[in-house]
């Protein structure tokens, strides 16, 4: 059976390295992104298949994913990657930092999740990947919206390993570490070679460390393991 993967957030740097992954191994690809241009190119370049969707949106995740399966049949693989960040102290966060952040690094897994998880359970097979971080596992000066995000997605993944391990369905969390993308490469030179000094195998993240992990879970050898957080971060927090 061909695998159908569906990835959130998959125009960006590590987005689209992991539909790019998921393609190589022979699976159809979905991505959700809200970002018109760039979701239009990687399905250019890759062959995937874009839909425009807020994630954050209950209704238009639910209707997107609907219309997934009424055109090409359900969802078994799901990746939620899509975040963003509105960092700031908290004493000076906004309630529409905090609320955005929440809304989209948070709600919209369980949007997602909600939407596919009857499909799987139906299946009796589905791989559920949560991109989480490593602040979520430490906490950040100037991110309590964002690693309180990430924080609760690793509960929410280990609640729903629960609930789907009897149906055949695996769910876990990945916590990158410091990745290099386009916008940690916009960085000044200095602020890199801190965070270098810190990583103990001496180099940043790739993207494809990170789909490399996905790739790991995802498949049928990794039935065994699930409600885990795997951190990919070369030995910077453990």
């Amino acid at each position: 059976m061909r695998h159908r993967a569906l990835v959130t957030g998959g125009s960006g740097g590590i987005g689209s390295a992991i539909v790019r992954r998921l393609l190589s191994m022979d699976m159809e690809v979905h991505i959700f992104d809200i970002a018109e241009e760039p979701l239009r190119d990687i399905c250019a370049a890759t062959g995937a298949i874009g839909h425009r969707v807020d994630v954050a949106d209950y209704i238009a995740v639910e209707q997107a994913v609907a219309d997934i399966k009424d055109k090409h049949g359900p969802v078994d693989v799901l990746v939620n990657n899509a975040g963003i960040t509105r960092d700031a102290f908290v004493h000076k966060m906004s309630f529409e930092q905090w609320n955005q952040v929440i809304q989209v690094n948070l709600t919209s897994v369980f949007n997602t999740v909600r939407a596919t998880a009857a499909s799987m359970r139906e299946l009796g097979w589905g791989r559920i990947v949560n991109i989480s971080s490593m602040n979520g596992l430490r906490g950040q000066f100037g991110q309590a919206n964002y690693s309180a995000a990430k924080a609760g997605m690793i509960g929410f993944t280990k609640t729903i390993a629960q609930e789907g391990a009897s149906k055949g369905i695996t769910a876990n969390c990945i916590a990158p570490g410091f990745i290099l993308t386009e916008m940690t490469g916009a960085m000044k030179p200095e602020i890199l070679e801190q965070e270098l000094t810190k990583i103990p195998m001496g180099r940043l993240g790739l993207v494809d460390d990170i789909a490399a992990a996905v790739a790991f879970l995802v498949k049928d050898e990794s039935s065994f393991i699930t409600g885990q957080v795997l951190s990919v971060n070369g030995g910077q927090y453990m």
